[in-house]
């Protein structure tokens, strides 16, 4: 395909069908998702369970995405948020959300998570009882299994805390444009100004290093929701990121003229961090920087190359929901019963990979055909053609 051409315009900006490329972008970023969390299994930070041969080698790698992973999956999410409140009220907006969202949440702390908090108590602190001993400890909200890195908490919600923080954001932009709707207009037509010119490349990344800076060292990552101050900072800023960039004049084509260049700084500073930049101010500077770059080239490369159809895009754009549900404790279960093997990494880390995706597909599968459940596992009503709620079709420019 063509470099883009240089003019304002990309056919993604003016376009009258979907926005594929942000189908895509979801799809990838959950599906990158899935292995790096199975990396987490043999690298040295903290994690639900551990390989026996867990150590550092993989780390430089896993940090080629970790800082910057979820802020593009927030930054889509913005995206699509402004997209959709351009035909839906706020309200109405804001009710359809919190069913998608937060009835996932319910059914994956009640079904899903469970069986992983259950292979993390026996792992890591010993727990002798059955699963159906530790389900009555489970909804209790027993707070005995305590470690050096403080006590499990129970109930959990894992890797499910995306669901509750992007319906804070949701809800926070849905408030906002229903009960001061100018302001709402005005924030919103100085955020398409601001990442209009060279602020693009320059305001994000200094706000994240402000957050590095000024928040990371007293509100450390927790996904505890309250409390956890600097993701919130990040991650609301991404958000919001977002939703300027879905709304800006020319944003689509200017990003994929950015593909390039960002993607060279986020290599370089990449490999400025993972060797050693003396830590402070200069690696906060160097990460932010990373974090934005990677953000923008990849969602560039997604709009020169992505934003093309294909017979298995909307099938897996509603796969993406249910599998995120379903896969890390499908992970975390295989992992546990493949330990006694005692298999090396090279072995059992495809092994794993290919278990976590194959399960979570035909978990998705066989969801699907349940009117009843496609709800409570993050999908809309069955129809023929699947649709997400951010084409462009139904929000005319």
């Amino acid at each position: 395909m063509p470099d883009a051409a240089p003019s304002a315009t990309h056919p993604a900006d003016t376009a009258v069908g979907r926005l594929l490329f942000l189908d895509w972008l979801r799809i990838a970023a959950f599906a990158w998702l899935v292995a790096y969390h199975v990396g987490m299994v043999y690298v040295t930070w903290d994690f639900h369970v551990k390989s026996p041969f867990a150590g550092p080698a993989l780390e430089p790698w896993m940090k080629l995405s970790e800082p910057w992973r979820m802020s593009l999956v927030f930054a889509v999410s913005g995206a699509a948020t402004a997209l959709m409140l351009r035909t839906r009220a706020a309200g109405p907006l804001l009710r359809s959300r919190s069913r998608r969202l937060l009835l996932p949440l319910l059914c994956g702390m009640v079904l899903v998570l469970p069986p992983q908090a259950y292979v993390e108590v026996v792992q890591k602190f010993g727990y002798p009882g059955s699963m159906v001993d530790f389900l009555g400890l489970y909804f209790s909200a027993y707070g005995g299994f305590c470690g050096d890195r403080g006590c499990l908490v129970l109930p959990t919600w894992n890797h499910l805390w995306f669901l509750p923080y992007l319906w804070a954001y949701t809800a926070l932009v849905c408030g906002l444009a229903a009960w001061a709707p100018r302001l709402a207009h005005a924030l919103a037509r100085t955020g398409q100004t601001v990442l209009g010119g060279p602020a693009l490349w320059l305001l994000p990344a200094l706000a994240i290093f402000a957050f590095r800076v000024a928040l990371l060292p007293r509100y450390p990552s927790t996904h505890a929701f309250w409390g956890d101050l600097y993701n919130h900072a990040v991650y609301f800023t991404m958000f919001l990121s977002g939703m300027a960039l879905a709304t800006a004049p020319g944003a689509w084509a200017r990003l994929a003229r950015a593909r390039w260049p960002a993607l060279g700084l986020a290599l370089a500073c990449w490999a400025l961090w993972v060797n050693g930049v003396p830590a402070g101010a200069l690696r906060a500077a160097v990460v932010a920087t990373f974090q934005w770059a990677a953000v923008v080239a990849a969602t560039g490369w997604a709009v020169h190359r992505l934003n093309v159809d294909a017979p298995w895009r909307a099938e897996l754009t509603e796969a993406v929901f249910p599998v995120y549900l379903l896969h890390q404790t499908v992970l975390i279960v295989a992992t546990y019963a493949l330990a006694p093997l005692r298999w090396p990494p090279g072995v059992e880390a495809p092994v794993l990979v290919g278990l976590t995706f194959g399960l979570s597909y035909l978990g998705y599968r066989l969801l699907r055909r349940v009117d009843r459940a496609r709800p409570w596992f993050g999908m809309g009503p069955r129809r023929d053609v699947i649709a997400t709620d951010f084409s462009p079709s139904k929000h005319p420019k």
